[in-house]
């Protein structure tokens, strides 16, 4: 957290004094648009927008986006025996986490199951209280192998690999992505990199400046961002 904090902080000081704010950029380009307007014609590009789904966190509750409107989303892909990167990014996660654990409102991290059959909603409470992790803004989600699978590639796109889901199939990434309020993916990070994480929690912050900072009470909101005020 000793981190993360100045890293946000200089980004409030210089880009909100300038009147600037270098926003993430969308990912996965899916069509361009043809946009008439009082006889006028012009043309706009639409990028993946995320897709709902239902699957159980580590407190036995099925959620879906739909619980989570308003926020940001950083997403992961892991499984609680895994013993190469999970731990680590679960550790990385953990500081973004604490960053922003006063304002949990604003995030949502999830962490997608891999091995959903054997990760039952009390091996993710376990694995959860073991890491510390807070469910009021990480929820560790487990359901059904085919749709954890198809999300990873056909809306997160995490993978290039090919499967169905089956029981022969895997994907194991250190990938982390980071989702607008609009569900656009607004970047993929290394979550085994320090550096890389500096960077997702000063885009998360961001995210929010970008859409927020014209609005009245946004300077309330900077100051409930860093005095960690309920």
């Amino acid at each position: 957290m000793a981190i993360l904090v100045p890293l946000l902080g200089y980004l409030i000081v210089d880009h909100y004094g300038k009147n600037v704010v270098p926003v993430p950029g969308y990912y996965i380009f899916e069509r361009i648009d043809t946009v008439k307007n009082n006889g006028k014609v012009s043309y706009d590009s639409v990028f993946h927008q995320l897709r709902d789904f239902r699957l159980t966190n580590q407190l036995g509750e099925e959620v879906s986006l739909k619980d989570m409107e308003g926020k940001v989303l950083l997403v992961d892909f892991f499984f609680t025996s895994c013993p190469s990167i999970c731990p680590t990014l679960t550790k990385n996660l953990k500081l973004i986490q604490d960053a922003y654990v006063k304002n949990d409102t604003l995030l949502q991290i999830l962490s997608f199951s891999v091995d959903p059959e054997r990760d039952t909603v009390d091996k993710l409470r376990q694995y959860a209280y073991q890491h510390q992790i807070n469910p009021d803004n990480w929820w560790l989600l487990t359901g059904s192998k085919k749709e954890i699978y198809d999300l990873a590639r056909n809306q997160f796109f995490v993978s290039v690999t090919e499967g169905d889901g089956g029981p022969d199939d895997f994907i194991h990434t250190e990938k982390l992505v980071l989702i607008d309020k609009n569900r656009n993916i607004r970047g993929y990070y290394n979550g085994l990199d320090s550096n890389a994480i500096k960077k997702v929690a000063g885009d998360i912050a961001t995210l929010h400046l970008a859409k927020d900072r014209h609005r009245p009470g946004f300077m309330a909101f900077l100051k409930k961002l860093f005095a960690g005020e309920n």
